[in-house]
């Protein structure tokens, strides 16, 4: 599972804000724009690292989960990591999957987000692309060279969501999809979930 560890590192370098979903606040609601494609990774870029400074990393879990709840198709990204072994699996796997991957991730790497306080989110330029746009930007830390990184969003309902992101040249549906896929031929679906549930 290195591969999967390296894509969701670089996923939550970029984005800070991964998490199980859950009612936004009134506050992080106010705080995001998310009816023009750059404004809304700028506002939600900059609401994450926000959080990063509340003092308090269980405060801070609990503000990435409603972040992610309202501002990531969830259900789509997970759908298209195991597109191929969709067709193969109960309701049952399917719906133990879907619980297990968000716990996953911020279990996983919610802490090492720490070391990006200090970062900001630039963006550079949006894209169109059908009914939402790649939006290139820049992860800048100070004394490190910038991280490029490109949020793609799409407009659902009455504003945009993330639906992927590539982030220093890692894709991450493309790898994450494949890094799945590996696993799940060498050990089955419930060993994905399973150690998937075993992070949380």
């Amino acid at each position: 599972m290195n591969r999967i560890r390296l894509t969701f590192g670089a996923f939550l370098l970029g984005v800070s804000s991964l998490a199980l979903p859950v009612a936004a606040t009134p506050a992080s609601a106010a705080a995001i724009d998310n009816t023009d494609p750059s404004r809304f990774i700028e506002t939600l870029s900059g609401e994450a690292f926000r959080v990063l400074h509340t003092g308090s990393k269980a405060a801070a879990r609990t503000q990435f989960r409603q972040l992610l709840g309202q501002y990531f198709a969830v259900d789509e990204i997970g759908d298209r990591l195991i597109a191929r072994e969709r067709s193969q699996i109960t309701p049952a796997q399917y719906q133990a999957y879907k619980a297990a991957l968000p716990g996953f991730i911020i279990s996983t790497y919610a802490d090492r987000l720490y070391d990006y306080a200090n970062a900001r989110v630039k963006v550079v330029r949006a894209i169109p692309r059908g009914d939402g746009a790649a939006v290139a930007s820049q992860v800048i830390q100070p004394g490190q060279q910038p991280i490029n990184a490109t949020w793609t969003v799409q407009k659902i309902g009455g504003g945009y969501k993330v639906t992927n992101l590539t982030v220093a040249g890692i894709n991450l549906v493309l790898t994450q999809t494949a890094d799945f896929d590996s696993y799940v031929q060498k050990n089955g679906f419930d060993k994905l979930v399973t150690f998937m549930k075993s992070r949380n």
